[in-house]
């Protein structure tokens, strides 16, 4: 049972969308999308789909009027985002392909803390699925909705470049979209999702491979100094106007590749002068090396030569 999902009451005829689960035994049903109650879990049966299918069998059966077949004329542009209400308040995000090809599609939210994955499936042509459900009063919470996308139809000539779309819900222009969604045939918040597709020029990704594999082939990988000196004048000519913070980012980011290096030319061991100072430098620096596989020991590099101010480091 979840939200979304179109319920009967157990105690009467009422039918409803589940709007909310408030807790493990309470959900809110939005009745006839008029008004919302609270209803216990064991008082409400969810309507299964093909139910309506067999209380349909009085329906007249349309005669089928015989049509001479004609080259089809394929639509490769037509997919929407749909926010079709489920109640008053609860609205069903759904991707919509109107589409002759089919869909393959990721989504996901954004927010300030970063992204969050929702759902992924192959769209047929003229197919639908719902990815999420947002509250109208929740609309200032709303987070922006990302959606990749790749259209493929098989024994077509054409293949597609990848699409990104990010939709960000604006209050002065979301209750503009308003439209009657095409698949679904009914009224929803419509936004459009893709532009002319893109065709991709298949000779050209055939010269990226060849010419990434020459790059390739040429790549001689250069062994760092036995000695790496990491002091902040050593990397950079002026570093005055450098917080602390992005001078120890861009030390530990010499030291990191010159142990990349370093363990890539099979080098038996390496010194990385740090410096005393605070000890902040050695402590991440000896950090990294405690968890990094591939290295036999770490220790003080010579103290008649470097004092504490290096690391000695052997490699497997």
């Amino acid at each position: 049972m979840n939200v979304g999902d179109r319920v009967r009451l157990m105690s009467g005829r009422e039918e409803g969308i589940i709007t909310r689960i408030l807790d493990n035994n309470i959900v809110e049903v939005a009745i006839d999308n008029d008004f919302t109650i609270p209803v216990a879990r064991r008082e409400v049966v969810v309507i299964a789909a093909e139910e309506s299918k067999y209380l349909k069998s009085d329906e007249q059966v349309k005669p089928v009027t015989k049509r001479e077949a004609v080259a089809p004329v394929l639509s490769a542009q037509g997919i929407y985002l749909a926010l079709v209400h489920q109640s008053e308040e609860l609205l069903a995000v759904t991707v919509v392909n109107n589409t002759d090809y089919d869909v393959l599609f990721t989504s996901g939210e954004e927010r300030e803390q970063g992204y969050r994955g929702l759902q992924n499936d192959k769209l047929a042509p003229k197919a639908t699925r719902v990815i999420t459900h947002y509250h109208l009063k929740e609309f200032e919470k709303w987070p922006s909705l990302l959606v990749q996308f790749i259209q493929h139809r098989n024994g077509s000539p054409t293949v597609f470049e990848p699409v990104t779309k990010r939709v960000q819900f604006r209050a002065n222009s979301f209750y503009k979209s308003k439209k009657t969604a095409p698949v679904l045939n009914k009224e929803a918040y419509l936004f459009q999702l893709d532009q002319k597709p893109v065709a991709v020029n298949t000779d050209k990704i055939t010269e990226q491979i060849i010419e990434g594999t020459a790059q390739h082939d040429t790549f001689k990988l250069e062994a760092p100094d036995h000695e790496v000196d990491l002091h902040i004048e050593k990397l950079v000519d002026d570093h005055a106007g450098m917080s602390n913070s992005a001078m120890l980012r861009l030390q530990l980011d010499k030291f990191q590749d010159a142990l990349d290096r370093a363990m890539a030319a099979n080098m038996h061991e390496i010194v990385f002068i740090h410096g005393a100072g605070n000890g902040v430098l050695r402590k991440e620096i000896q950090k990294i090396l405690s968890r990094t596989p591939g290295i036999k020991f770490f220790e003080d590099a010579k103290k008649e030569k470097f004092g504490y101010g290096a690391t000695l480091v052997r490699l497997k």
